[in-house]
């Protein structure tokens, strides 16, 4: 059995896409956790969980591009990113750990397209256990649980979130010094040829 070519790029372009809708509806009903925060928070569980499925796709028929290893991160970046703006205009996460996210992520995703024309950097297993922490951290933070089981799940929250935030900063560092170490093995070999 094939399957199209494009279909891993396509399923990565519709998780982009899915973003302003989801942050439209967790920011619609203001915060009141009605209907609109629940469907929020399913179609970002969706949009975030079928990130497996583009790169198992690509990898299982031998599709693997350039171009998916350059949108798949930015995929999980745009709706991370969304995800965290949208609860710090709730008020539901502070503006500093929203900001401190985004800088990485904006950073590493403006060197990943200045360099994409020499090489493309593929997610590496830190910022793949990143993406993992963040998408639980953010997927708890906007189910509204607490109108269930209590408030007792903010303290699971706040931990799920500082795992995150501390997973988002070490992987930062380690994408810097692995290119940074990856930048100068270059220069040595360029100098010894």
């Amino acid at each position: 059995m094939s399957i199209p070519r494009q279909l891993p790029n396509a399923i990565t372009i519709v998780r982009i896409l899915c973003a302003p809708v989801f942050l439209w509806m967790l920011l619609a009903d203001g915060g009141s956790d009605g209907p609109l925060r629940w469907w929020a928070a399913v179609l970002f569980i969706v949009a975030i969980a079928t990130d497996g499925i583009d790169g198992y796709l690509a990898r299982k028929y031998e599709i693997v591009t350039d171009l998916g290893k350059l949108l798949d991160p930015i995929a999980d970046k745009v709706l991370t990113g969304f995800a965290f703006i949208g609860l710090s205009i709730l008020v539901e996460l502070p503006w500093w750990v929203t900001i401190l996210v985004l800088v990485r992520e904006v950073g590493i995703t403006v060197h990943r397209l200045l360099v994409a024309s020499t090489h493309v950097v593929a997610a590496a297993w830190m910022g793949k256990l990143k993406t993992v922490a963040q998408a639980v951290a953010l997927s708890l933070a906007l189910l509204p649980l607490w109108t269930i089981v209590g408030e007792w799940i903010h303290v699971v929250n706040t931990v799920t979130m500082w795992i995150a935030v501390i997973l988002t900063v070490a992987s930062g560092i380690d994408y810097v010094l692995t290119e940074v170490r990856g930048s100068r093995a270059t220069r040595s070999k360029g100098r010894a040829s």
